[in-house]
């Protein structure tokens, strides 16, 4: 009777769960679902769906570079294959029910792949069995960086990498109570599969804990890294990186080490690239109060853990500071540190014995937290009008893109952070491009816009080989490609010209097409 009433409760607790996570990662449905058509939120996501759609017209395709923007050159991307073949993947188990199973694949996959990380939490939790592997649970399911992270419409890689660094990092953690080959086996392949899908974070995290486990085995006089149990997840580790070579067949980038003016000014309109100073109070609106207390809790667990047999809890406590100063570096690795928080909290909360005590401070540490959703699910009359504007937005830039689909090449040029959104709707390639391989099409795009000089202005579009201009709103393409060049606005730029005195472009433009999101102009012979 015990047992069944055990499992009735697990099911309660992790349908619950499931509904938590779905919930919140899909509460901007608004926003996706506009107009009977699917939106995604970031111009990243449109890139990544215009490969996925490659693939789909040619199955077996691996991208190693992009024609469609930093059009004619293109992109050696650092994006690779596997979240490719994920989305096209869904995109088949979806036909039967959908006539837009490709844009519902696309915008679903981060979701339920939130999912999945939400039920191997949930199962690890048990195995680890923490006190208060709730509160693990709750912080993973509504933190507002791990929702945005794995959004419904944000095809994007980092939520594949979140999941695959947390079961690493989870099953490397294992490792330290249960040295067996089973848990070896799946770091090694969660190792691997983060590694091809990024080279970046997941490649500095995992050099992180070789190191520190390394360090650890010296303190311990211990030889874990080169044990027997260690050896089947060496193994599928290696196996999968040779897979990952021989399927891209190309050195990844490195987007860190890239310089120079234009990408320095650039990367200061890419979110993720920001520095998040300790002094930020996002850092509250992303993992609540418990991050002021952390200090103490991590002192008081290892000083406690010196007395006990089991593993020291220095292992997770590293990983843990170590991508908080990560994140004050760089944005994008806040993903990394709060789920690594959300894993590291049980832990450091297991000396407190009170349960009534730690559940009334965690419900006090996630107000932070809880304010943030209020105004996300309940926005003021500023916020709702800026939505519903975006919404209008996107409806008719797409209308305007409609009209550049044809069974040619007729290249355009737009304002970068449009250019991904635009191609994938038209299927004609662009000038610019949202990601750092796009820089040369972005500063091209930009002189463009910025020129009072109607020949060189003629010469940009005569290079890249240009049939049709898309002209946005001229205040915010003025402001933005300035910043970019590192130059002072000119009176009158010809974005300007172009969105407001169409009556007095040059002779090498016509107007085909307007709304209220902007101007088609196509190019013509002078």
């Amino acid at each position: 009777m015990q047992r069944v009433a055990r499992i009735a409760l697990g099911i309660i607790e992790i349908t619950t769960f499931s509904v938590l996570i779905l919930v919140a990662r899909c509460a901007n449905y608004q926003d996706v679902f506009v107009a009977g058509n699917v939106y995604f939120t970031d111009a990243d996501c449109y890139a990544r769906m215009t490969r996925a759609r490659m693939c789909e017209k040619t199955p077996g395709l691996i991208l190693r570079h992009h024609d469609f923007e930093n059009f004619p050159g293109g992109t050696t991307p650092h994006t690779t294959a596997p979240l490719d073949y994920l989305i096209l993947a869904l995109s088949i188990l979806l036909k039967p029910f959908t006539t837009h199973a490709f844009d519902l694949a696309g915008a679903l996959i981060s979701p339920l792949l939130a999912l999945l990380m939400g039920w191997f939490l949930w199962w690890w939790s048990r195995r680890m069995k923490f006190r208060y592997g709730w509160l693990m649970l709750i912080l993973y399911a509504i933190s507002p960086i791990l929702v945005h992270g794995a959004e419904f419409g944000r095809p994007d890689h980092q939520s594949l990498l979140m999941l695959l660094v947390m079961v690493a990092i989870c099953a490397e953690w294992r490792l330290r109570h249960d040295p067996t080959a089973g848990w070896s086996v799946l770091s090694g392949i969660a190792w691997g599969l983060a590694i091809w899908i990024s080279a970046y974070e997941p490649l500095l995290l995992f050099i992180l804990v070789i190191v520190l486990l390394l360090v650890l085995d010296i303190l311990e006089n211990r030889r874990s890294l080169l044990a027997k149990y260690r050896r089947p997840g060496w193994i599928c580790f290696l196996l999968i990186i040779a897979i990952a070579l021989l399927i891209e067949r190309r050195i990844p980038s490195f987007s860190i080490f890239y310089s120079g003016e234009v990408f320095k000014n650039w990367s200061r309109n890419i979110g993720e690239l920001a520095h998040v100073w300790p002094t930020n109070p996002i850092w509250l609106h992303w993992v609540g109060y418990f991050l002021l207390v952390a200090p103490f809790l991590i002192w008081s667990g290892l000083w406690k853990s010196k007395s006990k047999s089991e593993p020291s809890l220095l292992f997770i406590v590293v990983i843990l500071i170590a991508t908080y100063f990560l994140t004050i570096w760089q944005a994008r690795w806040a993903y990394f540190f709060v789920l690594i928080f959300a894993i590291a909290l049980p832990a450091l909360l297991e000396p407190i014995k009170s349960r009534a005590a730690v559940s009334i401070a965690f419900i006090l540490s996630i107000l932070p937290i809880l304010r943030d959703w209020d105004a996300r699910l309940w926005p003021n009359e500023t916020e709702f009008a800026r939505r519903i504007e975006q919404r209008n937005e996107s409806i008719q830039l797409r209308e305007l893109a409609i009209n550049l689909r044809s069974s040619e090449t007729r290249p355009f040029l737009a304002p970068w952070w449009l250019s991904p959104a635009i191609a994938y709707w038209s299927g004609q390639p662009g000038v610019a491009g949202a990601s750092h391989e796009s820089l040369e099409g972005i500063e091209q795009s930009a002189r463009f816009f910025l020129s009072q000089d109607w020949q060189t202005a003629h010469k940009i579009l005569e290079d890249r080989r240009v049939a049709w201009v898309v002209a946005y709103d001229f205040e915010r393409v003025a402001r933005n490609s300035s910043a970019i060049l590192g130059v002072g606005l000119p009176p009158y730029p010809l974005c300007f010209v172009l969105d407001r005195r169409p009556a007095q472009v040059p002779p090498f433009l016509v107007l085909s097409a307007q709304n209220g999101a902007g101007k088609l102009y196509r190019a013509v012979e002078r």
